[in-house]
């Protein structure tokens, strides 16, 4: 009861100022720090579990959003050829230093494990009300959410992470927080060496979920990579304009306004916190039908893409994402052969139908991972 709130997180508290066992972004790392940590066992099986479920739902590589002793989980598989997922290695923003040296000391990798990312927080969520945001939320008044990151701090990481060669990761879901993280990157690349085409490091905005109208022209002017997961516009579709009305939410999961600019999306999943499954990533894109039904025709419809773009931003689009282009995320000559057979072809059926298409068999450099007999 008498501990203080973090910054960037809350402890939620009744009217009595007692806590309600609720805690907001920063909050958990009181608890975080205390969890005792796994057993390596526990952890390579953990894996193995992962690997076979993602398997079966058609998935062949990931970008795994966690740390060096993450890290050293997937080492440990490749090391013992047990690896049937790609893996890009994600670590904490704050340990560039680490990483520049242990890219220096070991490479980056090959094409079934690599590292090269730093992952870091402008803001936190719609559904806790710690998005940040310009205005305030619909239904919380003079409430505008938080940072998660202390500006300064978030700079200087992204500073020192951009001049080793590294690429950027933010998570920033709040127009607010959108608009904070492109000022870091224009101020960037404003003050390097670099020339147009920007972007030679692929600074990645995780989410960009709640876009102000005036930045979506920047992803595709500074190069900025908008990493997106589908399935959380036909989730949050069901309540996101209570909490931020409809005017902000027309640029909402801006699927169509962001392709039409020129930008190139990359699609992903957000697991745990959503489902890792592309056919229902898919289904979110093209339908926009929210979860409970109630929008047949979409959720803020113009923002609908096709199938094709969507696979696109599955496939080719991810690939570059992690700098994995070269070999993969397209069917060539030259590239590894990672390739799903679905029961139905996407393009040829009701758009509704697409999340109920069954994954029939999953290859990962020309191996059968997963095959669903029935």
């Amino acid at each position: 009861a008498n501990t203080k709130d973090t910054f960037g997180g809350e402890i939620l508290r009744d009217a009595k100022k007692n806590p309600t066992g609720i805690f907001k972004d920063n909050a958990l790392d009181l608890i975080y720090t205390v969890v005792p940590n796994a057993k390596e066992l526990s952890k390579d099986n953990a894996l193995q579990a992962a690997m076979n479920f993602v398997a079966s739902k058609g998935v062949t590589s990931v970008h795994s959003m966690g740390t060096f002793d993450d890290l050293e989980t997937y080492r440990r598989a490749h090391a013992q050829n047990k690896m049937i997922t790609r893996v890009y290695a994600v670590v904490p923003l704050a340990k560039w230093r680490q990483l520049r040296d242990e890219i220096a000391k070991n490479g980056k990798g090959g094409e079934w494990l690599h590292i090269g990312g730093l992952k870091g927080f402008v803001d936190g969520s719609l559904g806790s009300h710690t998005a940040a945001m310009f205005q305030p939320f619909s239904d919380a008044k003079g409430g505008t959410g938080l940072f998660i990151t202390p500006i300064d701090s978030l700079r200087t990481y992204a500073e020192n992470a951009h001049r080793e060669h590294l690429q950027v990761i933010v998570h920033a879901i709040g127009d607010k927080a959108i608009r904070t993280q492109f000022d870091i990157i224009e101020d960037i690349e404003s003050n390097s060496d670099d020339e147009p085409p920007y972007n030679k490091n692929r600074f990645r905005i995780e989410h960009a979920q709640h876009i102000s109208p005036k930045d979506i022209p920047k992803f595709a002017l500074w190069g900025v990579i908008p990493s997106m997961q589908p399935y959380h516009c036909i989730d949050d579709g069901r309540w996101a304009e209570k909490i931020i009305g409809h005017e902000r939410a027309k640029t909402t999961y801006a699927f169509r306004s962001l392709i039409d600019s020129g930008a190139n999306p990359a699609f992903g999943s957000d697991w745990a916190v959503a489902p890792p499954t592309p056919l229902e990533g898919i289904y979110a894109a093209v339908t926009r039908r929210t979860l409970d039904d109630k929008n047949p025709n979409g959720w803020i419809p113009e923002q609908k893409i096709t199938v094709e773009e969507s696979l696109r931003c599955y496939t080719i689009n991810a690939a570059y994402a992690g700098f994995e282009e070269k070999y993969k995320g397209s069917l060539e000559i030259g590239k590894v052969a990672d390739f799903v057979i679905l029961e139905k072809d996407l393009t040829k059926i009701a758009p509704e139908t697409i999340r109920d298409v069954k994954v029939k068999a999953t290859y990962v450099g020309g191996k059968c991972v997963y095959e669903n007999k029935n």
